[in-house]
């Protein structure tokens, strides 16, 4: 580093260290991401003080042709933001070169599925489990709630939260639709598959006689718990599922109440629905949100074009 910016490049790591208590490794990676930054603005005859926004943005589009990835280059960016705040605060720059840059951006990441196969086994395994009739009253009421619980996910892709928060009232509504109330207190209404229907059907029936019996006790929610919220906490479905996916031989590190909600649209999309309508389902209020799926139709439409298109065809087979 130059002389004066080495200087208050200390200045700023002593300011972490004593006033914001800075861990010694933040402070070390702080020191790196300074020295970099200086060597690079070495080559520009600069240094770190008088470095201009141009030189900043310059840096990071280095970092990005070098292959850093998106969250490394706003780390740098961040350590960069805190040196000329300080350097503005103490009266060492007139400016922030910083205040104008814009932090890069990450690629939103594909949402992990399961594909129709495995969801079919864990919902296969679900369905054998319930129709054990061992076991206490309890037990057989959990198991036949997993496989209601599944089917309803699967069938609809609604949300975890609204799911384990439906009302009980919904046992008693005829047809094959569901009112959901979702975020925002928005409603929408969703299909119901006939197995969803079965397995919700059987689940309250045992629930009700077991609260006949006085084994269990009434509650306003279709899967209630003891806990304060008086329904089934996402954590313990989310927990349940993964000792369900283990047992039909899913890796668990794959499963959770998430991923089969992003399964529900992928195979919707796959087996040509419109994004349209799967945003409606899902209750999506923007389609940029529902457009993290458009993976799947692409390739889905690469695999249409590879089997139909000619040349494709004289590719594969050629005489």
């Amino acid at each position: 580093m130059a002389d004066l910016s080495r200087a208050h490049a200390e200045a700023f790591l002593e300011m972490m260290s004593a006033e914001r208590g800075a861990a010694a490794n933040t402070l070390a990676s702080y020191e790196r991401d300074l020295e970099d930054l200086a060597n690079f603005l070495s080559t520009r005859r600069t240094g770190l003080t008088a470095a201009s926004s141009a030189d900043l943005t310059d840096y990071l589009a280095h970092l990005a042709r070098q292959g850093f990835a998106a969250s490394s280059q706003a780390r740098r960016l961040s350590a960069m933001r805190q040196f000329y705040r300080f350097l503005y605060t103490e009266g060492l720059r007139e400016d922030d070169p910083t205040g104008i840059l814009d932090a890069p951006k990450k690629q939103r990441g594909l949402p992990k599925i399961l594909s129709e196969a495995e969801v079919s086994r864990l919902l296969a395994r679900a369905a054998e489990e319930a129709s054990a009739t061992d076991g206490s009253i309890g037990e057989r009421i959990g198991r036949l709630r997993m496989l209601a619980l599944l089917e309803l996910l699967y069938a609809t892709g609604m949300r975890v939260s609204e799911l384990v928060s439906l009302p009980a009232k919904v046992l008693d509504q005829e047809g094959r639709f569901l009112m959901i109330r979702g975020k925002g207190n928005k409603e929408r209404l969703v299909p119901l598959s006939r197995s969803a229907i079965a397995a919700m059907a059987a689940y309250g029936r045992t629930r009700a006689e077991a609260i006949s019996a006085g084994r269990e006790a009434e509650s306003a929610w279709l899967f209630p718990s003891a806990g304060k919220q008086g329904y089934l906490p996402r954590q313990v479905f989310a927990r349940d599922l993964k000792g369900l996916a283990a047992r039909a031989g899913i890796r668990t590190s794959a499963i959770s109440p998430h991923v089969l909600r992003h399964a529900f649209a992928s195979h919707l999309l796959q087996n040509g629905a419109d994004l349209r309508v799967v945003q409606e389902l899902l209750g999506h209020s923007d389609i940029s949100t529902t457009q993290i799926y458009t993976h799947v139709l692409e390739e889905r439409l690469r695999e249409v074009v590879e089997m139909h298109h000619p040349l494709a065809k004289a590719t594969k087979n050629p005489d």
